[in-house]
């Protein structure tokens, strides 16, 4: 029989042996055995149920209760811990959906602070493992690990079974990993036995392993371009590898070659760090639909706020201000405003907002959603510049960093502006 290289989860003890069923050194059984271990370097990390699994956490008394991060009623799931999963509750889902299917649920209010400060930790323990880091949201990230073996003395595979356990020590929260030789092998892998899982897929057995699988699994098949490529006799990554090429530029346009190829087990992307943000938004799904304008305004207000603060975190500005509002009846319409300067100032986001607002806002229409948004983002350098028509401006803008930096030191709660506390008390 054939040795297979095997490594223990629980300790990193290295062996090769035919028929290992527990780790030499430390009795486990948890061991991961693949012919290709060693040698693979591409991996993607990905939080189990982030939100859900900082809240239990935090409160030890919902360790096994099943829990839904999301707003109450009106809002939706932003995440859902795996025992609400049992019952169907996914991400998305709108929360009456997710109660339906799960009433015992507790329900949290996202705090989005506490799980930054989580994410942003494991973010810098993964670039002490490799520079190439490229995160796809707070909770997960590729990681390209070639040549750093001599740096750690270790495999990549060694160095990620050791990074989850740091994880799990120092955040308190589980990851899933997936170690193969591409970027869209490695996102399928580490989906494959969530929660605290670790899958390797080999440059050798891709093809092999997606040819039965549905074409859904691949990055870039959204859910309308499945049903073209079902429709179309193409079901599984099988069918569309050997699917003709022409056929499915037809119904795959620029993205054919690439969606073939990742059929195919190839992806020649690179992790890219450091991507810069398309767009900074900030979004919230009312209790109940608002139709009064001056409530509406002031949601636009304290959007304008969040996204303003997030813009000057980052050092960047944008030129376009997008209004995104959506009625009762789920019609989403959007709105945007392109500004002669960049700008990364509240005031001009607020207004510019609100006179996106003031084309699509009456008093008998009802509104579920809204939001605020800047893209055609850029660095700071040039954001802002004195205006001679606004004579105004500068004492806003004084006024404004006079707010920041009370709100840096004693927190958000610090300042509230009038219009803005008035829907915090109704909330």
């Amino acid at each position: 029989m054939m040795a297979t290289p095997a490594l223990c989860r629980d300790c990193n003890e290295k062996a090769i042996l035919p028929k290992l069923q527990s780790c030499p050194r430390c009795g486990s059984e948890n061991l991961l055995r693949h012919p290709e271990l060693f040698s693979l370097s591409l991996a993607h990390i990905d939080c189990d149920a982030f939100y859900a699994s900082i809240e239990k956490r935090d409160n030890p008394e919902l360790t096994h209760k099943p829990v839904i991060v999301g707003g109450r009623q009106r809002g939706v799931v932003a995440a859902a811990c795996y025992v609400a999963r049992i019952h169907g509750v996914r991400s998305a889902m709108p929360m009456f959906t997710a109660l339906k299917l799960c009433p015992d649920a507790v329900v949290i209010p996202p705090r989005m602070d506490a799980y930054r400060e989580a994410g942003y930790a494991i973010r810098a323990m993964m670039f002490d493992l490799t520079p190439l880091v490229e995160p796809l949201s707070i909770d997960e990230a590729f990681l390209d690990l070639s040549g750093t073996e001599a740096l750690h003395g270790q495999s990549p595979a060694e160095s990620l079974t050791a990074l989850v356990r740091k994880i799990k020590e120092e955040v308190g929260v589980t990851v899933s990993v997936g170690l193969a030789g591409n970027k869209s092998m490695a996102k399928i892998a580490s989906d494959l036995d969530k929660p605290r899982g670790f899958s390797v897929i080999g440059k050798d057995e891709a093809e092999g392993f997606l040819s039965e699988k549905p074409v859904s699994i691949l990055y870039g098949a959204g859910k309308s371009l499945v049903k073209k490529l079902n429709d179309a006799g193409i079901k599984t990554c099988g069918d569309l590898a050997q699917a003709d090429a022409k056929m499915m530029m037809e119904i795959a346009g620029e993205i054919a070659p690439k969606l073939q190829n990742r059929a195919r087990g190839i992806d020649h992307r690179a992790v890219t760090p450091h991507q810069p943000a398309k767009s900074i938004s900030s979004e919230t799904t009312f209790e109940r639909d608002i139709a009064n304008v001056e409530t509406l305004t002031a949601w636009v207000e304290a959007l304008s706020e969040k996204v303003s603060r997030r813009l000057k975190e980052k050092r960047l500005a944008g030129r376009r201000i997008v209004l995104k509002i959506k009625s009762h009846d789920h019609k989403t319409i959007t709105r945007s405003l392109t500004l002669n300067n960049p700008t990364q100032m509240s005031d001009v986001i607020f207004s510019s907002g609100r006179q996106l607002l003031a084309q699509v806002a009456r008093p008998d229409k009802f509104w579920r959603l809204i939001g605020i948004g800047v893209d055609m983002l850029g660095d700071d350098q040039d954001a802002d510049p004195f205006d001679l028509a606004d004579p105004d401006q500068g004492k806003r803008h004084q006024l404004e960093k006079a707010l920041d930096d009370l709100r840096g030191k004693h927190g958000d709660a610090a300042v509230i502006k009038g219009r803005v506390l008035k829907i915090k008390k109704e909330r």
